[in-house]
């Protein structure tokens, strides 16, 4: 198939699409920011990754709706099949596992695959290298949630030759929605600050989505392990970001 209309309701997934046909993309999420020119190319805005507007979406007679596991809901994907709409949902937990999906979605489309496709698969999907630090990685606070296993940033961290380090179990001060809170390998589990400054880490990275951590917000948590502010976008996209990420953060 060749499709021509397409909605994304994935940010990184949306810029992916955006570098290789910006027209055939009909629309996208609030939170797809990358590129900052979408409007320009008539992209119509769906609300968003977990409450996207399924009346706006139908109207805009996609040939696909593009999904992911863990960003989107599974009842916004049966509702809209139901309806007749097609949807493709990816299932992404690992670097190699985002450049094989981007690579099957577009080639589902009929669309052809970009030369930053094939230089994210040149720079991540080759061996692990050895583990130079640990480090923890809050995603949100209030409270406060850090990426755990099985999850792309670990992943990411890993071929960066960082060791992501998950709070022990006793350390949990809650769980994933729908999780066991006594269990530590939870993809995005719960913890105290506390928890985390005592973890044994190199380093705190507090990225600027999808919490906005800043200078006043998010390091005056931690007296003992030096923290790093760092982009979201680069830790936690997969797509031409990828590309970036390999050239600007230190290996």
């Amino acid at each position: 198939m060749r499709a021509r209309r397409v909605v994304s309701l994935v940010p990184s997934i949306t810029e992916a699409l955006a570098s290789v046909d910006p027209e055939g993309l009909v629309g996208a999420t609030d939170w797809c920011t990358h590129p900052a020119d979408l409007e320009s190319y008539g992209v119509a805005r769906v609300r968003g990754t977990k409450n996207p507007d399924l009346t706006a979406i139908r109207a805009l007679r996609p040939d696909v709706v593009v999904v992911n596991r863990e960003e989107n809901r599974e009842l916004d994907v049966r509702r809209l099949r139901d309806s007749g709409v097609r949807v493709e949902v990816t299932d992404i937990e690992t670097v190699p596992q985002g450049v094989a999906e981007l690579e099957r979605v577009l080639d589902l489309l009929g669309w052809p695959r970009p030369a930053w496709l094939a230089e994210a698969r040149r720079l991540w999907c080759g061996d692990l290298p050895p583990v130079t630090r640990r480090v923890v990685v809050p995603i949100w606070r209030d409270p406060w949630m850090v990426v755990g296993p099985r999850t792309f940033t670990a992943d990411l961290c890993r071929r960066l030759g960082w060791e992501v380090v998950v709070p022990d179990a006793e350390a949990v001060a809650g769980g994933e929605p729908g999780g066991d809170p006594q269990q530590p390998q939870q993809r995005y589990p719960t913890v105290t600050a506390e928890a985390i400054d005592s973890a044994g880490a190199d380093a705190v990275l507090l990225p600027d989505e999808p919490y906005v951590f800043t200078t006043d917000d998010g390091p005056e948590a931690f007296t003992r392990t030096p923290v790093e502010l760092v982009s979201g976008r680069l830790l936690t996209w997969y797509g031409p970001s990828l590309v970036e990420a390999a050239a600007s953060v230190c290996r």
